[in-house]
């Protein structure tokens, strides 16, 4: 474990006795379809501070709208935590491949908004990739990506002026967060999912950001494993931050 994460794991274990009793578990049915109900580990939050925001994504929590959240499913420990740091990231062939591909992407930086625009790309998105739900886009952006606890903003990717994918991101001094990424699936052959992460380790290289969280890594769902592509990257297993390189 480096010094770094001593230094968080030590800092949350300050702070955890505070705040545990905010926090409930609730089961649902599980959303990578998973044969087990997830249970959410959660507690709603007012704002935070960027320091408290990085030592919950350090200790492996995730944020879903004004919610911290962890894992605590009895039955199941696939979703794992997983972060790269950006200096130290090496392109393999696919993913120089995916950046040339897209070359004539035009990238834009801006706040969330819950624009007709985005709400139907996410909408076109959630129906090819959840067809049997009934998800609605501005939910997701009332619910899940617009937040009152720390700071973010979209990243947008359009081919001639048309969107084809925004990713959703929460940004701290050390760390950004990918919180989501909805892509049009007309474009799926150009690889959205892995240029969105490489537009994201080169933001962080512009920010001098070290830490980059993707969420969670599953290796039973193809959507979530991919992420292990990227090397070195970093799983939260056992209570601590574990290299590892394919």
């Amino acid at each position: 474990m480096s010094l770094y994460d001593e230094q968080c794991a030590h800092e949350f274990s300050l702070l955890e006795p505070q705040v545990d009793h905010y926090f409930a578990e609730m089961a649902v049915e599980c959303p990578y379809h998973l044969p087990h109900d997830a249970y959410f580990y959660q507690a709603l939050f007012s704002p935070l501070t960027d320091h408290v925001m990085e030592l919950f994504l350090a200790s492996g929590y995730r944020r879903n709208g004004n919610c911290l959240y962890t894992m605590h499913c009895p039955a199941c420990s696939a979703c794992i935590p997983i972060r790269i740091h950006p200096t130290e990231m090496k392109l393999n062939r696919n993913q120089r491949r995916v950046l040339k591909k897209n070359q004539d992407l035009e990238v834009e930086f801006a706040p969330f908004e819950a624009s007709n625009e985005n709400i139907a790309l996410c909408e076109k998105f959630l129906s090819h990739r959840y067809p049997h739900k009934k998800n609605d886009g501005k939910s997701y952006y009332d619910g899940f990506f617009m937040n009152r606890i720390t700071q973010g903003m979209e990243i947008r990717y359009r081919l001639q002026g048309r969107l084809v994918g925004t990713g959703i991101v929460d940004v701290g001094k050390n760390w950004m967060n990918a919180v989501y990424f909805y892509f049009d699936p007309d474009d799926a052959a150009r690889s959205p999912g892995t240029f969105n992460i490489l537009t994201l380790v080169e933001t962080c290289l512009k920010l001098d950001i070290p830490y980059l969280y993707l969420g969670y890594y599953i290796e039973e769902v193809a959507a979530m494993n991919y992420k292990s592509r990227f090397n070195p990257h970093y799983l939260y297993l056992d209570g601590m931050w574990q290299k590892r390189e394919k």
